[in-house]
């Protein structure tokens, strides 16, 4: 994380996040719902006459426990947290 940080501006990362937005989930989350799609059929497929069929959401695992979501504003807190903490510094200047 400290390397991307220091190698990557913000305005990178914004576009990263954009494409994310656009084209869905990068990585392992990807997998995760993949994974969960492919779960959630072969259930749907098995199940006893009259059941209901499960949600593909029954099948995502939870990494993050906390209870509430948070705001956009809030994440980018804890981003510039993590950023200070790690010796990150914020490059304002257009890319």
């Amino acid at each position: 994380m400290r390397q991307l940080l220091a190698e990557t501006g913000s305005a990178e990362l914004a576009e990263w996040r954009a494409y994310e937005q656009i084209t869905g989930p990068l990585g392992g989350a990807r997998g995760d719902i993949q994974a969960a799609l492919i779960a959630s059929v072969i259930a749907a497929v098995n199940r006893g006459k009259g059941q209901r069929a499960p949600e593909v959401s029954e099948f995502m695992p939870r990494w993050d426990r906390t209870q509430t979501r948070k705001t956009p504003e809030e994440l980018f807190r804890l981003a510039m947290a993590a950023n200070s903490s790690l010796g990150g510094r914020v490059n304002t200047t257009p890319a």
